[in-house]
């Protein structure tokens, strides 16, 4: 029997928070693996890229996991009842219901984090706490069947450790292997704690408005939970 994943696209969306866990997902047994979408028009992704959904909302079928990438489009979708009714819907019957980046806080506005342990982007990760969550720094959080992954290049950890939960860790491992995931990062500088407070306040300034409209749409798409 197949076992049947979606990955949520939408306009904005950081291509690498759902391409790199396709990667690893596309290698699980029997995997069926769709990017779901409201309707089948190409998607453009923040940096430009394009991409093809293979599924819409209305004709995906029940998922044994789904999965929300994060990315500047999220903040369209925290208050989108299409989306979240979606999400709220596969999540009833999924054996899985994941995220990487900011597709926590996605999850969140669906309701699906009050009283969860969850991460997100180091940027966003407070953000959680409006959703009921208990934000936790960290590449991948598991609690119960809610997986969340850390910003970007943490959702190929999250999907490697999605299949040592699914599968065992040998599955887990041989993905690995095959992927040559070996990261050796020329610079130390990927997290906040080793960056720098310089680094970081330069990156926090060049987000600043977008991280204000978020907490805008984080704070309404709370407000509508209560």
């Amino acid at each position: 029997m197949a076992f049947h994943i979606g990955l949520l696209l939408f306009p904005g969306v950081t291509q690498l928070d759902m391409t790199g866990p396709y990667e690893v997902f596309a290698k699980f047994p029997e995997a069926r693996v769709d990017l779901v979408a409201k309707d089948l028009e190409p998607v453009t992704a923040d940096g430009g890229m394009r991409i093809l959904p293979t599924a819409t909302f209305a004709d995906c079928p029940a998922l044994d996991l789904v999965c929300v990438p994060g990315g500047p489009g999220v903040n369209a979708l925290l208050n989108d009842d299409l989306v979240l009714g979606f999400i709220r819907t596969q999540a009833r019957g999924a054996r899985y219901v994941t995220s990487v980046c900011t597709g926590a806080l996605v999850l969140g506005a669906a309701g699906l984090l009050a009283g969860k342990r969850a991460t997100t982007h180091w940027m966003s990760r407070d953000m959680l706490a409006a959703f009921g969550a208990t934000p936790v720094n960290a590449r991948t959080v598991f609690d119960g069947n809610i997986i969340t992954g850390g910003g970007v290049t943490a959702g190929i950890d999250f999907a490697l450790a999605v299949a040592a939960e699914a599968f065992g860790p040998d599955l887990a491992k041989s993905i690995q292997l095959a992927i040559e995931y070996d990261p050796h990062p020329p610079f130390d500088a990927g997290s906040p704690e080793r960056a720098g407070p310089e680094l970081v306040a330069r990156a926090r300034a060049a987000a600043a408005s977008r991280q204000s409209e978020r907490l805008k749409a984080v704070e309404a798409a709370a407000a509508r939970l209560k």
